[in-house]
């Protein structure tokens, strides 16, 4: 095994553990922030994916690297119109005029 990939290892391990102490502590009643928590941790994930691809290692690593991409992508946008639609929902009427 090369060293680079038991670095590679602890560091998806910790990201791992923060993210689920994260995403644990949010209340069950509230969607949004879990929403938000979730596109903020895909986010590092296309970013990442997005940097491994680029270095052309291996044949394997660049298509596993898109596909990472593409669902994360595809779960960010989601999500964004997702926490929009909920955020929609809790706005009262119309807006006061000043």
């Amino acid at each position: 095994m090369p060293p680079d990939f038991l670095s590679n290892l602890y560091v998806f391990i910790l990201a791992g553990f923060v993210g689920f102490e994260l995403i644990k502590r949010v209340s069950p009643l509230l969607h949004t922030p879990l929403m938000s928590l979730t596109n903020a941790l895909d986010a590092i994930v296309v970013v990442a994916a997005i940097i491994i691809a680029g270095r052309h290692e291996t044949r394997l690593s660049v298509i596993l690297c898109l596909i990472a991409v593409s669902a994360s992508f595809s779960n960010m946008v989601g999500g964004f119109f997702i926490t929009d639609r909920m955020l929609r929902m809790f706005k009262t009427g119309r807006p006061k005029k000043t």
